[in-house]
């Protein structure tokens, strides 16, 4: 089921709402949870409800050997590392062959000349999120850190449907005491308002801007992907189309998880923040999928060794994390890129932070505005780069792709353009106008550039969605801050409702096919 679906928004969401409260305000804490689990496996299941039991099937072998970690570490008695390595190994083995059997044999096929087929293998929705959630869990119940041994619990951490389907990715300690903590208290019901108006901004994020560019980005791409020779503007405008598009699809996904959380008392962790105004490739990772981010970091980073074995360590750790991270998101080359790429520009910022400290004795916090911006272009423009092997349907289609961008197919313009910058060059303004005029009229000026301008301004200028809420930093001077009044609800109403009567074609959220 897609939040930005009628039968979710109208029917789903409110239903479901109704009767946890409804059994809420009977003090029946335990029937709300179930009422819970239930709608979510519903929810889970609309997909298709044959794979309601391979997640029930994960949740219960998951839950028994977690359960027995974790009695084992309160008890005092040292946790079994050969149970534990048994939980992460079925957790793997379940995800590799759902995910990645096929890629694994049509290389293996590739390179030995053989024909080995498994027959084709539909991957169960939301399978890379609750795997990764339930290898932290067992990870965390062997050091300790869970105290929870209900199925109940359990099962209401896992597949709570706000962030069942694409995340964030959360820890049981930092779930389950929010679960009816607010329950039959004032804030419950400022909840739903907060929740509501986060939903209202995710939708028109989701619906109203991503969808509008992706009609942009996808005609190039499979352009691209035919072999067909771009032009280096048709380009430029495809990657920041998709730039943008995924940009504000996952940011409305990391929205309205949230907001649909917040509404049963829930505050799911952050999971976007502003990423695109990241002054360099560790600070994007700060901010863009903040819980995979975490999760990689925590649990394989670190146990690689991280930064304790010298730099040269560092690095090649960093370079495996991000390659691992590209693989996670889909079993393709162009990730497994697309994911180096990030391990290399990590291992780029790292270096020239230890250089420009062993230099300058300093680093780029007290650089000039002019050098901060000069960071943000290079970190933005490389981000780009790597989002065309992300999108690509194969590495044939990235490499003419970025053929066109570095300008081997030639640079371009039309007659009209190449005009306007005759004018400009004389100091025209009439003839420039004039040219304007001329490109609208003859329709060439693409509607592509305007939206593109108009969303890079709001990535680089707006604050953020927690920004406003409050939820991380304070909005900017000037802007202001959402309160629980008649004005942000009228505001709150006018998104969702242009969201809705743009909702004519509903679209998945990109980070569903994770």
């Amino acid at each position: 089921m897609l939040f930005n679906s009628y039968v979710f928004l109208f029917l789903f969401l409110p239903a479901t709402l109704a009767g946890f409260q409804l059994l809420s305000l009977r003090n029946r804490r335990e029937l709300a949870f179930l009422w819970l689990v239930v709608a979510s496996l519903f929810f889970y299941g609309w997909w298709n409800p044959a794979y309601v039991w391979l997640i029930l099937g994960s949740m219960g072998i998951n839950y028994t050997i977690g359960r027995r970690l974790a009695i084992q570490a309160v008890s005092g008695a040292p946790p079994s590392r050969l149970l534990l390595t048994s939980g992460i190994t079925f957790n793997l083995v379940l995800l590799a062959y759902y995910k990645y059997a096929n890629f694994f044999l049509d290389n293996i096929n590739h390179v030995v000349g053989s024909d080995i087929q498994v027959g084709a293998i539909v991957l169960p929705l939301a399978i890379s999120f609750f795997t990764f959630q339930q290898i932290a869990y067992l990870v965390d119940a062997y050091r300790g850190e869970t105290a929870e041994y209900s199925p109940l619990h359990y099962a209401l951490f896992i597949t709570f449907f706000p962030q069942l389907i694409a995340g964030p990715i959360v820890h049981h300690k930092e779930m389950m005491p929010q679960f009816g903590a607010t329950l039959g208290t004032t804030s419950q019901w400022s909840n739903i308002a907060e929740g509501l108006t986060i939903v209202a901004i995710g939708l028109f994020k989701k619906v109203v801007l991503a969808d509008s560019i992706a009609v942009h980005a996808t005609p190039v791409f499979e352009a691209a992907a035919q072999g067909e020779s771009l032009g280096f503007f048709a380009a430029w405008s495809g990657a920041l189309a998709y730039t943008f598009q995924l940009y504000f699809d996952f940011s409305g996904y990391a929205d309205m998880a949230i907001g649909a959380a917040l509404m049963f008392g829930v505050r799911l962790p952050l999971n976007f923040d502003s990423p695109y105004k990241s002054v360099n490739i560790i600070d994007f990772w700060r901010r863009w999928h903040m819980t995979l981010s975490r999760f990689l970091r925590d649990y394989l980073y670190i146990a690689l060794g991280g930064n304790r074995k010298g730099r040269s360590r560092r690095y090649v750790n960093l370079m495996a994390t991000m390659v691992l991270g590209g693989l996670w998101h889909g079993a393709g080359w162009t990730f497994l890129i697309w994911g180096g790429l990030h391990g290399l520009y990590l291992v780029c910022n790292h270096f020239w932070r230890h250089l420009r400290s062993t230099l300058l004795g300093h680093d780029l916090k007290q650089s000039t505005w002019i050098g901060r911006g000069a960071a943000w272009f290079v970190t933005f423009i490389a981000v780009v780069v790597a989002w065309v092997f992300f999108r690509a349907a194969s590495l044939s289609a990235a490499i003419e792709m970025l053929k066109a961008m570095f300008g081997f197919n030639g640079i371009g313009l039309a007659p009209v353009y190449e005009t306007f910058f005759r004018h400009l060059k004389g100091g025209d303004v009439a003839g420039m106008k004039r040219d304007l005029i001329a490109a609208y009229f003859n329709d060439l000026m693409p509607t592509n550039l305007v939206l593109i301008l108009i969303l890079a301004v709001i990535a680089f200028a707006f604050p953020s969605t927690q920004e406003y809420m409050r939820y991380r930093r304070q909005p900017p001077a000037g802007w202001i801050a959402w309160r629980p009044n008649g004005r942000h609800a009228l505001l709150a109403s006018v998104f969702f409702m242009m969201s809705v009567a743009s909702m004519n074609k509903v679209s998945e959220f990109l980070y569903f096919q994770f």
